[in-house]
């Protein structure tokens, strides 16, 4: 291996049934430096760390780790972590009812000569770590009467004293605020000085250019190249992301769009915020209008649609609803507000897996009626029957279970249990995620249709090119924050520049 280089990975294949999930990827990780690991959804990030640590087998590549002779098969993360490469996820996988030393030396606790935990070696051995790494706690208090931000820098902790080379960080500042995560680069900075290599696993540009020293981009499984900090200015980061260049200065949207400027407001919302995910915005959104939510995954799209919806109850700022000042503190009191949300994760969120695709319609009007206004058959019937014509869902028939139906018509089904409550607001959070073309198609058709009819909608996609298609009005999201509106000139290298951002690195 090259000098200071503590990791490399090369030519790591891997598939998962129908989908090749990685695709010759190479990663070189060297001594003492922060190296971010960038990608949209999907990129392969997350399977080439899975690859490393044991939790997937891969097909092709070798892996070799400095200090350890030959390629490196590793068949669980403890076969990782005794090679010195360890992982902290986003999710803190200690346990919150031990004390910050318990956990420090779980499964590797110092025992007394008569077999049992010496705890005085334990406190004792915690609390110099604890020292060594500036963190300032009481060691002997239970994990759970700690923030999150200090709980992770014990994972961390826990990592580095079981000696580890390679420290990768996946996601670790997504619920942490702005102190938290300044003392977390500390940290970070720390043991880049003591020569850990870190694995910095992020969607926020910000922290990327804050305390990286080098980028590797993956998108569709396969590398896009790995780039010095300042060699990749911000723009280039982002269309290297999204496999766009700036070259398509034309807007695709074929008609000239209506003037809403004169339409009536539906929503106006001042200052709403939710802590740790969304920063205070504004945001108004006129009858007939499409409005985009733009940004990098993790940028605060669908965080800025739930706590519209009430999904994420807001904690500060007020909002009207047709001129009326409401407070919605759950989903159900939105619909009653005549909205609704297709949400983005419709396996978790959207598709009730064993129930009928009638059912599966029918799902939000009965809960907008109530348990006790059971609606009856012939109207389910009715309804069901009306949404599979209008939206060509393809079923054997409206008593199938929809888990046996595909991802498109799966995704037409929830958009019909929305169309069948009448919303004036619908939310589309990811609406073409995963389906054939001729499906975004008709859906975009469909969404301009309901705008036309006067309905306010707002429009979620990482596509910027169906954003362009369908949307009138534009707002720009970037770490949780509205950064930009854009308007006039709708066109693919506005919004590409404008959800990479400004500073030093434009």
């Amino acid at each position: 291996m090259e000098k200071n280089v503590i990791l490399t990975m090369r030519g790591i294949s891997m598939s998962f049934p129908g989908v090749k999930a990685l695709d010759g990827v190479d990663f070189t990780l060297r001594r003492g430096e922060i190296h971010a690991l960038m990608g949209e959804n999907g990129a392969g990030k997350s399977t080439l760390i899975k690859c490393l640590t044991g939790i997937n087998d891969f097909e092709a590549g070798e892996i070799h780790v400095e200090g350890i002779d030959g390629p490196v098969v590793n068949h669980s993360t403890l076969d990782a972590q005794k090679k010195g490469i360890s992982t902290v996820y986003q999710e803190v996988n200690l346990c919150p009812n031990l004390s910050v030393a318990e956990n420090l030396f779980i499964g590797r606790e110092p025992m007394t000569p008569f077999h049992t935990i010496d705890k005085k070696k334990i406190n004792r051995e915690a609390a110099r770590i604890m020292k060594e790494l500036d963190i300032n706690i009481d060691v002997t208090e239970n994990l759970e009467n700690f923030s999150l931000a200090i709980q992770q820098m014990i994972a961390i902790a826990r990592a580095v004293d079981m000696e580890c080379k390679v420290l990768i960080l996946d996601e670790p500042t997504s619920s942490l605020d702005d102190n938290e995560v300044e003392k977390l680069f500390v940290l970070m900075n720390k043991l880049k000085a003591q020569g850990v290599g870190i694995v910095f696993v992020t969607h926020f540009l910000e922290q990327v250019y804050a305390v990286c020293d080098r980028i590797t981009v993956l998108r569709n499984g396969q590398l896009v190249g790995e780039y010095p900090v300042e060699e990749l200015p911000r723009v280039k980061l982002v269309a290297a992301m999204m496999g766009k260049d700036f070259d398509d200065l034309a807007s695709i949207k074929g008609e000239e769009s209506q003037d809403l400027s004169q339409a009536p407001l539906y929503i106006e919302a001042k200052g709403l915020s939710h802590k740790g995910t969304i920063k205070p915005f504004d945001f108004t959104i006129r009858k007939g209008e499409v409005v985009g939510l733009t940004g990098l995954l993790g940028s605060g799209r669908t965080e800025l649609a739930r706590v519209l919806y009430g999904a994420d109850k807001a904690n500060t700022g007020t909002m009207k609803v047709n001129g009326k000042e409401v407070k919605i503190n759950a989903p159900i009191e939105a619909m009653h507000l005549g909205m609704g949300l297709l949400p983005d994760d419709r396996k978790a969120e959207g598709i009730i897996a064993d129930l009928s695709v009638r059912e599966n319609i029918i799902l939000a009007l009965q809960a907008k009626r109530g348990v006790f206004r059971l609606l009856p058959m012939s109207k389910q019937i009715e309804i069901a029957d009306k949404y599979i014509d209008i939206l060509q869902i393809k079923t054997a028939s409206r008593e199938t279970l929809i888990k046996q139906l595909s991802g498109g018509n799966q995704q037409k089904a929830i958009l019909a249990r929305w169309l069948a409550t009448d919303p004036e607001f619908l939310i589309l959070d990811e609406p073409t995620r995963g389906i054939d073309v001729g499906t975004k198609t008709e859906i975009q058709k469909l969404v301009l249709k309901l705008a036309a009819e006067g309905k306010s909608i707002i429009f979620i996609s990482s596509e910027i090119e169906e954003m362009l298609r369908t949307c009138s009005r534009m707002i720009v999201l970037r770490d949780g924050q509205k950064v930009g509106e854009l308007t006039e000139e709708l066109n693919q290298n506005r919004v590409m520049k404008a959800i990479a951002g400004g500073g030093s690195n434009e």
